[in-house]
Parts: C-alpha cells; structure tokens; sequence
C-alpha cells in the first residue's frame, strides 16, 4: 500500500483519530464535497483550508450522493478514485467516505473543531451552523477561486468533441451502414430563427427515443444543417457548438447519440456544393463514414432538406414541425409526410424492414 492510500479511512476509524489528535491539542478541520475531476480551484481551496488547522478531515460524497445531487451522469470518477487523488494532496490529512446528503452526522461524530466550506456562504444560512456552535466549534468560509469548475471542464471537454466531430475529417474504418440524414432546427429541436443561445434548445424527447431505436436497428445518425448566421456574422461556430453540445445533453438523457454533424456556415448567394440542398456534406459523410447510400433517408422541415433528398437520390420525409415545408425555397418530391420526429422515425424504420425483406 502506497503511505498515501493509508489516509483513506472509514468514519468510524476517523472518529477514533480525530479524537487522539484533539487529546494532543492539535486544531482539526473538516470540509466535505464531490472533488470530481480534481482541478487548481480544488486544489487552492484544500490548501487553505489546512492552513486554518493542525489536521484537515476531508469527507467525500459517494457516487450515490453525488448522482442524487448534482445528476445522474455524476460523478465521472468512482468515490475511490476520487478518495485516492485526495489523499495523495499533503494538505488532506484523512479521506473518508459518506453517503448522506448534508453533513450532520459527520459533524456529530467527529466535532471538528473548525468546520470549512467553499464559497459564499452565510453562516446563519447553514442548516449545520446551529450544531457547529453547540460544542464550541466555528465555521470558516473561504471563497471559491473563480475561473475554475468541474461542470465548466466537462463542458469544455465535450465542446472540443463535438467541435472535432464537425471539422476533422475522420481516419476510421467504418463497416458499411445506411444513414439517417437529420436536419437540427425544426426538426430534431423546435425551430428558432438564427438559434445561438443554449437555453433555448427544446428537443423532441420522444423522437430521440425512436431515433436511438433506429441507431440500434443499424443506422448511423448525421446532423446535415445550414448555418448562414455564422457567414453573416451573427452568431460564432462557438455558438453553434454550445446549442450543439446542448442538444446532446438532451439526447444523452434517452441514450441517443449521434455519429456525426456536418454544417455549412455559406449563404445562398456563396453558392457552395456544402449547403443544402446541394450534396456536399451528403458526399463528405458517404466518404467518411462509409455509408450504404441506397438504404439511406433525409429527414427534415424544409423544401431545402428534401430537395437534398432528391439530388442525392434517395427517400425524403418531411416533418410538419418547425417550417412544415411552407418555406417555398424548393420543388420537392416527399416520399413521406410525417407530423413530427417520432412518426417519420417510425416510418423509416418499417420501410427499411420492408425493403430487407425484399433482398
């Protein structure tokens, strides 16, 4: 065992501890929290802390608190990573875990003499704070440091993910697979004009459903979308990578995800082979992704996403959400009409079944 690993304790075993310091005369402090994907914030706060105190209690939410608290796709490390790069820090003194939502049992159990907490709190707003002054102890509160958080990381790290999906060409070697080629607004969210704000994306949750039904049948899902707002300047690919990276969040719910997004940030006066209803970003992903155009499907609001159906030469399902295909931007051949994500979804998956049994 590294000497590390022997600060990790059970809270039992901690009461014991706490105690043989506090006869010794030594100050104990005590903090609490998730410390999921340890980061310099962390890190400045712990050593402060310890710079309170003679000895610093660190407790650790369990996987179960955490994912009650903060959501189910938390934490990203399992409590006893999260323990063992804890107790490796020389301002942590002991690491023990718990599983309750607030800290009244800890506290009762190993009366520190200074409890500590991050942020801006106020103490008469601490629920323990009554407890703490019950046998002498005080509160100490250290700010938090800012620029730095665990959701801002995971956030930055699924940016860069999605940005890569966008824009780097792909060098995998893909089996051969039909496509489902997806419009975004109007169609896999509700239509806003020049969308760039996050917290506008509402997506068609029973659609995603039907879709992961179809992506376990086979196909492979592709985001095909024109966004001219960013060649005219009104919002940045930035923007466009956060609704993104919004709307899988959205589809992680469900379990969906997709295989790939393809954008075309042209107007119609550039007259590029990328934007729909030309067939570039079609072509790109038939190239890329190795994809069995025959057996493939473009769903869609707009005239424009059919029309791209036809130029590519294979069906066209129109949703009668967002646009509706009242747009008049193109003469169109619609194979299907579907009112929303989930019918059209459910349409391609029994033609597609027709059409195997055919072969």
């Amino acid at each position: 065992m590294l000497q590390y690993e022997e600060k990790i304790k059970n809270r039992e075993q901690v009461k014991l501890i706490v105690a043989e310091w506090k006869e010794k005369g030594l100050k104990v402090g005590f903090t609490s929290g998730s410390f999921d994907l340890l980061h310099p914030g962390h890190v400045e706060y712990l050593a402060l802390a310890r710079s309170k105190c003679d000895r610093l209690v660190v407790a650790l939410n369990s996987d179960s608190s955490v994912s009650s608290y903060k959501s189910k796709d938390r934490p990203i490390n399992s409590e006893n990573s999260r323990a063992l790069v804890l107790a490796a820090l020389e301002s942590v003194d002991l690491v023990f875990i718990f599983s309750e939502l607030n800290n009244n049992e800890n506290i009762k159990l190993i009366e520190p003499n200074f409890y500590i907490k991050a942020g801006d709190y106020n103490e008469d707003k601490l629920s323990s704070a009554p407890l703490i002054k019950s046998y002498g102890g005080e509160i100490i509160i250290i700010p938090f440091k800012s620029g730095f958080s665990t959701t801002s990381i995971i956030d930055k790290i699924l940016m860069k993910s999605c940005a890569g999906n966008m824009i780097a060409p792909t060098q995998l070697q893909y089996e051969k697979k039909p496509a489902i080629f997806l419009d975004r607004d109007g169609t896999l969210i509700e239509f806003v004009d020049y969308l760039h704000e996050p917290e506008k994306v509402r997506s068609y949750t029973e659609g995603f459903k039907v879709l992961k039904q179809a992506k376990d049948l086979g196909f492979r899902l592709i985001i095909v979308t024109n966004q001219p707002g960013i060649g005219l300047g009104l919002f940045t690919k930035e923007d466009f990578f956060r609704v993104n990276l919004e709307m899988f969040k959205q589809a992680s719910k469900v379990g969906l995800t997709f295989d790939k997004v393809y954008y075309s940030p042209y107007g119609k006066a550039d007259n590029t082979n990328c934007r729909k209803p030309n067939t570039g970003m079609i072509e790109r992903a038939v190239k890329e992704l190795n994809i069995d155009l025959e057996q493939s499907y473009v769903v869609g609001d707009s005239t424009v996403d059919i029309k791209l159906a036809n130029n590519a030469g294979i069906k066209g399902v129109l949703v009668e959400t967002g646009n509706a295909g009242k747009d008049g931007l193109s003469e169109a051949r619609t194979d299907f009409i579907a009112k929303d994500l989930t019918t059209a979804v459910n349409f391609i998956i029994s033609d597609y079944n027709k059409s195997l049994c055919k072969i």
